[in-house]
């Protein structure tokens, strides 16, 4: 459901209000009770991006997926099997170790 935002004319009190695009538009202000609510037009604050959107959304130039792009390339010696514990070739050597060779 949209988020609607109102100013009332008389008192200036700013309001968010989630509504059906079916349902009528407010006009009674919650703070004065006058009849002087107005919707106000505002920018949206989301960009819908990633794998789940057709790829010609968001497209840059001659790419198909731009959320492929974005991901960090992965290296053959890295796996997602990396606990971070020191035991792969990517996970530097642990100072202890280190120290006492």
């Amino acid at each position: 459901m949209p988020i609607y935002e109102y100013r009332c004319q008389s008192c200036n009190h700013d309001l968010e209000v989630m509504q059906k695009l079916s349902d009528p538009e407010l006009s009674d202000c919650p703070v004065c009770s006058q009849p002087q609510l107005r919707k106000l037009i505002s920018a949206v604050s989301f960009r819908l991006k990633g794998s789940g959107w057709y790829e010609t959304d968001f497209k840059k130039g001659n790419q198909k997926n731009v959320a492929k792009d974005e991901a960090p390339a992965k290296d053959s010696a890295s796996s997602s099997a990396c606990d971070g514990a020191g035991a792969c070739a990517a996970c530097p050597a642990p100072a202890a170790a280190s120290a006492a060779a």
